[in-house]
């Protein structure tokens, strides 16, 4: 159930039996031969059909985060972190102010990661303000996956590539990752040391592969959004 296709008088209907919402965070970045959307391709497809299946309303996604690393690739679009910052702030309390007291975060992208500790601040501040948040690609889910069929977990690979993340043939081959130090790397050392922008490993996997995966991390999502069940 998505706000776009409600009108107010529905959204506040809905608060009278729900407190409940979810949020995507994502980024327009790029990912190698993958879409430009993939942050929020990945986490929209689990919060759709979490929320088609819990009933729990869907809130617009964030479409841009915090990707300076990659602004040498076009089509990338980053915000700086004390703007998003605040963005995201603001977004929450928008809710909490009509009445949202859970609020499930589905994030998609690394990024974004720093706006944690600036939310358990908003929490200090607000109570009754309970906040889940969930980075699919560092869960066990996608561990178990890379173990068994011997493949590297990284940006712009087999990992992201699911039928609607895909928007041109990719490559057979299994691209070595690269040797990188501890630098922080600006924009131009970025795109010289990635090149096409995956960080390497296979570009693409059996799709029966990327169905077992979704599936698994949509059941974890939606377990997550029985805020009774309290979680570590």
């Amino acid at each position: 159930m998505k706000i776009e296709d409600q009108n107010w008088m529905k959204v506040e209907g809905y608060l009278q039996k729900d407190d409940r919402a979810i949020l995507v965070l994502g980024a327009c970045e790029q990912h190698g031969y993958l879409s430009l959307m993939t942050d929020v391709k990945i986490p929209m497809a689990l919060a759709e059909e979490a929320s088609h299946q819990s009933g729990v309303l869907l809130a617009p996604p964030l479409n841009f985060g915090c990707s300076p690393y990659f602004l040498n690739y076009p089509g990338t679009i980053s915000l700086r972190l004390h703007t998003y910052l605040n963005l995201v702030e603001d977004l929450l309390r928008s809710l909490y102010g009509v009445g949202f007291r859970k609020v499930l975060i589905l994030n998609g992208h690394g990024g974004n990661i720093s706006v944690k500790t600036h939310l358990v601040e908003l929490v200090n501040q607000l109570p009754d303000l309970k906040l889940r948040w969930y980075d699919w690609w560092l869960t066990d889910i996608v561990t178990q996956v890379a173990k068994k069929y011997g493949l590297d977990s990284e940006h712009g690979s087999w990992m992201e590539a699911f039928d609607f993340t895909i928007v041109t043939e990719l490559p057979d081959a299994v691209k070595p990752l690269p040797q990188v130090n501890q630098d922080l790397l600006g924009k131009d050392a970025t795109r010289e040391i990635y090149q096409d922008g995956s960080f390497g490993g296979a570009y693409r996997v059996d799709p029966a592969i990327m169905d077992k995966l979704f599936a698994a991390l949509l059941a974890e999502v939606i377990n997550l959004l029985d805020f009774t069940v309290v979680r570590p």
